[in-house]
């Protein structure tokens, strides 16, 4: 019987082992896949939000259009569009509420800072400023708020690399520009 006593400690020993690499195998499986599980929520969530507020700034930019401040997309009459406004609005904040949930809080506050922007935007769209100027620097505020967004979302989701450049819209045409 001891002689059976090794070969028996070597099966126990042989057991243990498997059960604990198979335990931490498990494991390692099961974070990983809620990571990509939370990876995928804050991707959407992400692009939700940023889509939504593309949409509420299209409608603001449009107004403004309207009320002649520069810009390159079409008037939108401001009393048709701030229903508009006001819906997209609503949506945004919807959204909102979900990246309060999932994402980091340097993209929480870069998001903030980006619709925040877009609040000042929406100001001159809404008539209560009338300044050009205010209007570009406005648009240029909401510009590098979104694009720092899009750093932070891209950190956040593991994503390697600079974000594209940013486009200077609206492009100033001037007379060189146009063929002679």
């Amino acid at each position: 019987m001891w002689e059976q006593l090794p070969a028996l400690a070597g099966v126990a020993v042989g057991a243990i082992g498997s059960y604990v690499a198979t335990s931490l195998t498990e494991r390692s499986r099961w974070r990983r896949a809620r990571a990509e599980r939370w990876d995928q929520k804050r991707l959407d969530t992400y692009a939700s939000y940023a889509n939504s507020l593309k949409h509420q700034i299209n409608i603001a930019q449009r107004i403004g259009a309207a009320r002649g401040f520069q810009h390159a997309v079409d008037p939108l009459d401001p009393e048709q569009g701030l229903v508009q406004l006001s819906e997209a609005e609503a949506r945004r904040a919807a959204e909102w509420e979900t990246v309060l949930l999932v994402g980091d809080a340097e993209t929480i506050a870069a998001a903030r800072k980006w619709h925040e922007a877009v609040w000042n935007v929406e100001l001159y769209a809404r008539g209560l400023r009338e300044d050009p100027a205010g209007w570009e620097r406005a648009v240029g505020q909401m510009s590098r708020a979104r694009d720092d967004f899009y750093a932070l979302a891209r950190r956040d989701l593991g994503i390697a690399g600079p974000p594209p450049p940013s486009g200077n819209w609206p492009r100033v045409w001037q007379q060189q520009d146009e063929p002679n």
